[in-house]
């Protein structure tokens, strides 16, 4: 009786061990795959040198809500931008520094809608720090022995340049001409101008490195900033939602932050 019952015994634990094996493999199997995640993107944005700042900040604000995009800038002078739009430069997003290098653009039919206006800005006088030739007004750029250096006239800065030479009767002998408003920032860093015509937002990023001339002439050559999706956009999508992060709150937050005016 004894043996039997120590079978029956025997028996039932080797049928509980047998449950208790099926139920463990059930519960190991390999749990459901993840969904793949999105193809990286790479949006292009060509934008004027003076937004150098305030575009690098907004483009690391998409790449955070656009996880596996990376925002591409190529800054530079606006006409130099519009024209390699115009001769296929493959972009998303034109952001210039006039209405006129963005008429380039338009006239050709490269953007998917109307250019939005999103800033202004205007011209200020830039020196070395402390300001050492004691400039205090547009006149003083054309006294003997100023070496002024200003933007070409065929970039915004040039062109508002030449407008307030215009309304004031100032005629300015520069140095040099650059090709953005970046390129004579740098010429008075380092000393190798005694001034230079660039944008109110420029002297202030450029901090401590630089003094400030503000002058009342320059109101009367305010710049506009147009932005807008270009037409064959390799990410249509992504260009649009950039356009709405520059021209909704928090781009023009960022934007007064900077000291540009709001459109």
């Amino acid at each position: 009786m004894k043996i039997r019952a120590l079978a029956a015994i025997g028996a039932a634990t080797a049928l509980l061990l047998t449950g208790c094996g099926g139920g463990s493999s059930g519960s190991s199997a390999a749990p459901a795959s993840a969904a793949p995640a999105a193809a990286p993107k790479t949006l292009t944005v060509q934008a004027a040198a003076s937004l150098t700042e305030t575009f690098t900040a907004l483009g690391k604000q998409f790449e955070t809500d656009n996880p596996g995009v990376t925002v591409k800038f190529n800054f530079a002078g606006s006409s130099d931008l519009a024209q390699q739009i115009v001769n296929g430069a493959p972009a998303d997003v034109f952001a210039a520094a006039s209405d006129a290098t963005m008429k380039t653009v338009t006239d050709a039919k490269l953007t998917a809608a109307p250019p939005v206006i999103f800033a202004k800005n205007i011209l200020e006088i830039a020196t070395p720090p402390g300001n050492p030739k004691g400039i205090a007004t547009f006149a003083d750029l054309a006294k003997p022995g100023v070496k002024v250096v200003v933007c070409a006239p065929q970039v915004p800065c040039g062109a508002a340049t030449q407008k307030v030479e215009q309304s004031t009767g100032t005629k300015l002998t520069p140095v040099s001409e650059e090709a953005d408003v970046k390129s004579v920032l740098s010429k008075v860093e380092s000393g190798d101008a005694d001034a230079g015509l660039v944008y109110l937002t420029d002297v202030k990023s450029a901090g401590d490195k630089v003094t400030g001339v503000p002058f009342p002439e320059a109101n009367t050559a305010p710049t506009n900033y147009p932005i807008a999706a270009l037409k064959n956009a390799p990410q249509p999508d992504l260009a649009n939602q950039f356009v709405t992060l520059v021209t909704g709150e928090q781009g023009q937050k960022t934007m007064e932050q900077a000291g540009f005016a709001a459109p």
